[in-house]
């Protein structure tokens, strides 16, 4: 795990869940070093967007080097080069990455736009389509949710009517009649308290995804070297 200019990342796990905990990947990491990774990394950024943060870890650096730490150690204490990347993927707006990305850089021959429109049929549809079935999947993902949510609603309503119920007419009721209903409020209740879980756990389950997701296509358009 150990690689001079790296960082690394382990996986610790916790109670309830994992999370991600970084390491250095070795001593003697210079200035240069850490902003070129960065750069690396942040290349598919708007150029602005991108001078802006490899100004603001040099001068970061800088100023603990000035409090008089070394520039390895001013380093060494800087957050990891794929953290800040992930931090402000999750900031930037998906369509500002899309418009730097398809920009071109350069004027496209004439060959390039008619292959380009020739093949608008073939691929426009295709493009379509995928997006409408990962859509579709999203959106059963959503729906399996709201039904957890709904069951557990049913199941704590019928418990709360069966105890209004048990009450209004406890006075009229068999001790076993009424011991019986209790006892099927008591199941109720306590499956609502579980299915209360299940649906918490079920939401931020498809909330961490749907994070995880729009960082993966972020990536898509970041930290792939300068385009041509």
């Amino acid at each position: 795990m150990k690689r001079a200019g790296i960082w690394y990342k382990i996986e610790l796990y916790c109670d309830e869940d994992s999370s991600t905990h970084y390491i250095p990947g070795g001593a003697g990491m210079t200035k240069e070093t850490f902003l070129n990774e960065l750069r690396n990394r942040l290349s598919g950024l708007p150029k602005e967007d991108l001078e802006d943060r490899i100004t603001f870890y040099r001068e970061m650096i800088e100023e603990r080097v000035a409090d008089g730490a070394s520039e390895e150690e001013a380093v060494a204490a800087m957050e990891p080069v794929e953290r800040i990347a992930e931090k402000f993927m999750a900031e930037i707006p998906l369509t500002k990455l899309v418009r730097e990305r398809v920009k071109p850089g350069r004027t496209l021959k004439t060959w390039e736009i008619i292959l380009i429109i020739l093949g608008f049929p073939v691929w426009f549809p295709l493009v379509i389509a995928a997006a409408a079935v990962s859509f579709s999947l999203y959106l059963v993902l959503w729906a399996l949710a709201l039904c957890v949510c709904a069951v557990d609603f049913s199941m704590a309503a019928g418990a709360f009517a069966g105890l209004l119920g048990l009450l209004a007419n406890l006075g009229q009721m068999s001790l076993p009649g009424a011991g019986f209903i209790a006892g099927c409020i008591m199941i109720l209740a306590g499956l609502s308290m579980i299915m209360f879980f299940v649906c918490t756990w079920v939401t931020k389950g498809i909330l961490r995804m749907t994070g995880g997701m729009l960082l993966g296509l972020k990536a898509l358009f970041v930290g792939k070297g300068t385009r041509n």
